[in-house]
């Protein structure tokens, strides 16, 4: 599998600030990555070198196979950009959108219109497709932002932030379609605010801070880095402090160390590193020393904790 995105050592300086020192990437063909970091990482800036927006001050980056400062105009041939907001004439209809895109890309007018028609089926706005799209709603717009981005059937697609402000059925519907694509064999670049969308989308995530890559790898990788599994045992009675101090005694007794307890709550965690024999050894003390459960879960460390953990700063 070739690399559809490669990038080394790229800087790039805004007067007194670096966005960007020394950035490397790599994305196989087909796959998603997930790029994350907190509000001026330097995320948005690695999006716009690689798109040819911006020139950077130094490194090199190829996408699908072309340099991004010596031959721009190959690279945008074969790429799609979906910035933070859509793109897209609110006075024209759905359809009117994405034949003239078709048309600016010299499809000429027969193959605009049908490459339209596909669009617009896949992306579920048939029924809207004559309509203004100032009367569609945040998904509808943002569905037919992404349809424009792939009138040219590029083989390389970023997505900056393109679920920002959505609601969750509709944000569940874009992560649908990306899928689809990438299944088809697009090769996709995705900024989040969402880590969940991470999680759910990318093969692999790069953490970004300070400019800097500070992490990267599998989603499952990262996790690892973070710590253990955690058993999270809520006892039946709220602020029963005898439970509490049973359930303690019992967890620390099959695990080892040293449990936390959120005390309002009555909620005991520990660090659990034997799987199932450790679940079945945690439950089995917690009987023995009399403990009514209300709760009894296996928690994974999260993208969420990998942020907090890598950047010291919660996600947006």
């Amino acid at each position: 599998m070739g690399m559809a995105i490669r990038a080394e050592g790229l800087r790039k300086r805004y007067e007194h600030h670096q966005a960007l020192s020394g950035v490397d990437l790599a994305v196989p063909a087909g796959t998603v990555l997930g790029l994350l970091g907190p509000n001026g990482a330097g995320k948005t800036t690695t999006v716009r070198v690689l798109t040819t927006l911006l020139e950077p001050d130094g490194g090199h980056a190829e996408v699908a196979g072309f340099d991004v400062v010596r031959q721009p105009r190959e690279v945008r041939r074969r790429i799609g950009l979906a910035g933070q907001y859509a793109a897209v004439d609110q006075h024209l209809t759905g359809r009117e959108n994405l034949v003239l895109i078709g048309t600016l890309l010299h499809l000429g007018r027969r193959a605009a219109r049908q490459r339209a028609h596909q669009l617009l089926e896949r992306f579920d706005l048939t029924g809207a497709a004559d309509r203004p799209v100032r009367t569609y709603s945040g998904g509808m717009r943002r569905r037919l932002d992404l349809a424009a981005c792939l009138v040219a059937q590029p083989a390389v697609l970023f997505l900056d932030e393109p679920t920002t402000g959505l609601d969750p059925v509709s944000r569940m519907s874009l992560w649908t379609v990306v899928r689809e694509l990438v299944a088809d064999g697009m090769t996709v670049l995705l900024t989040t605010q969402y880590l969940e969308e991470a999680d759910y989308l990318a093969d692999r995530v790069t953490v970004i801070d300070s400019g800097h890559v500070i992490a990267d790898g599998t989603p499952d990788e990262l996790k690892r880095k973070v710590g253990d599994e955690r058993l999270e045992v809520s006892v039946a009675r709220r602020g029963d402090e005898a439970a509490i101090a049973a359930a303690v005694t019992a967890l620390r007794r099959v695990t080892g160390d040293e449990p936390t307890v959120d005390a309002p709550a009555s909620v005991i965690s520990v660090a659990l590193r034997d799987g199932m024999d450790g679940i079945a050894s945690a439950a089995l003390a917690l009987r023995e020393e009399g403990v009514e459960v209300a709760d009894f879960a296996l928690r994974r460390p999260t993208l969420d904790d990998v942020f907090v953990t890598l950047t010291g700063a919660a996600s947006a």
